[in-house]
């Protein structure tokens, strides 16, 4: 029996790699002639770095930069030579020419920028800044980059990539032409002019990333994503009015056409995205798919008996281009049992071939299940795989648990 484990992360708990692991040491003690690929996921997030970087035989480089809010945090990228990249995900990256053993550097914004880097109380879309992401490039650039691939999830930012861009070459001035000292949204009414000052040339960046968000409007960062890095209700607008006006600097100073706000996928990390593509040239890639092609998913879930995937919650919206939905997705297009486990599981139809999973005991509050999520990970796979096979290289059939029967009958 050869099992597929294809995590992504559980939020606050444990790493995809991780989550894997657990599961995989506790199927060896039921199924010593079991083999297992554990397939960790990302969506640009945390793991983005390590894990892309690893598949590829790359190496990880450590360098110090400036967090969210100015401390300074150790921060990790890859780089990775170019020929050990797999040709799907190359083509994907549709970068210039580059000679087969060009370096390109993997970098998680999430490392210096990331909301996970601040407690609640630090949490302030007003004075977080990018400032860290930009260092990371630069320290890329520094180690002889020609490319740089970056994932956009989990930030704590809405400052449009200000501050990644004052590392990388733009200015930012105040009415009297003196350079403003911060760029964080909190300094924004000072701001009156972007130059750019000569420098080292900004090599290609690929932004790897599912969200489709616009920069602007009622499904853009400010209205969708601020308000969970610390915006208050009674903000919006002023975010919402001085990102439109920042946007336009922005996109004048630098030629850019005036629709770029309203392109899927600007609004992503606080604009991050709409800041490196207005100035720099950068370009949005589909997160999933490109992780997909770089770790040659559909091999992997081609050689599997059984795909077992999850993560923190799985819900209707995981089928939307998230790692572990596209997973199961894939499989059963293959033929493949699915089993997903999550902490928790929102009511879903019925898909043939797909087991669901909760793996939080009845009862247990969120900051206990937190605590236990890689005991309670390890029991539910026990419960669900080690009376089930006893050798057999056949998906038995078995009733759902009681916990996942409540859920389809709400159906």
């Amino acid at each position: 029996m050869h099992v597929v484990l294809a995590f992504d992360k559980f939020k606050d708990a444990l790493s995809a790699g991780d989550a894997g692991a657990v599961v995989a040491r506790a199927l060896r003690a039921h199924h010593a002639d079991w083999t297992f690929d554990v397939c960790p996921l990302t969506d640009g997030g945390e793991g983005f770095a390590e894990i892309l970087t690893k598949a590829a035989g790359g190496k990880i480089q450590s360098v110090k930069v400036a967090g969210p809010r100015g401390a300074v945090v150790t921060a990790r990228y890859g780089l990775v030579t170019a020929r050990r990249i797999p040709a799907a995900a190359w083509a994907m990256l549709n970068l210039p020419a580059l000679p087969a053993n060009a370096r390109i550097a993997v970098v998680e914004m999430a490392q210096a920028s990331g909301l996970a880097l601040l407690p609640a109380d630090q949490r302030d879309p007003w004075r977080t800044t990018t400032r860290g992401t930009g260092q990371i490039i630069r320290a890329a650039m520094d180690a002889g980059a020609r490319a740089i691939v970056l994932g956009v999830g989990g930030s704590a930012t809405h400052d449009l990539g200000l501050g990644a861009l004052s590392v990388l070459g733009f200015q930012f001035r105040q009415s009297d032409s003196r350079i403003l000292p911060s760029v964080a949204p909190k300094d924004w009414a000072r701001l009156a002019r972007v130059t750019r000052r000569r420098g080292p040339e900004i090599p290609p960046i690929r932004i790897a990333c599912d969200v489709a968000n616009p920069l602007l409007g009622p499904r853009g960062a400010a209205k969708i994503y601020a308000p969970q890095k610390g915006l208050c209700p009674a903000d919006y607008l002023r975010l919402e009015h001085e990102s439109a006006r920042i946007a336009d600097l922005l996109m004048k100073a630098c030629a850019a056409p005036a629709h770029l706000c309203d392109v899927p996928g600007t609004g992503a990390a606080g604009g991050l995205a709409y800041g490196l593509i207005c100035a720099l040239g950068a370009e949005l890639l589909p997160g999933f798919a490109l992780v997909a092609a770089w770790l040659k998913v559909e091999a992997r879930l081609s050689a599997a008996d059984i795909v077992v995937t999850g993560e923190g919650r799985f819900d209707e919206s995981s089928f939307a281009g998230k790692g572990p939905g596209s997973i199961a997705q894939n499989a059963m297009a293959m033929g493949k049992p699915v089993h997903v486990f999550a902490g928790r599981i929102d009511p879903l139809p019925v898909r043939a071939g797909l087991e669901l999973h909760p793996i939080t005991p009845p009862g247990q509050g969120l900051p206990e299940a937190l605590r236990n999520t890689a005991r309670n990970l390890a029991a539910a796979a026990t419960r669900v795989f080690a009376p089930v096979f006893a050798g057999d290289k056949k998906l038995a059939p078995r009733p759902r648990p009681r916990s996942a029967r409540r859920i389809f009958r709400k159906r």
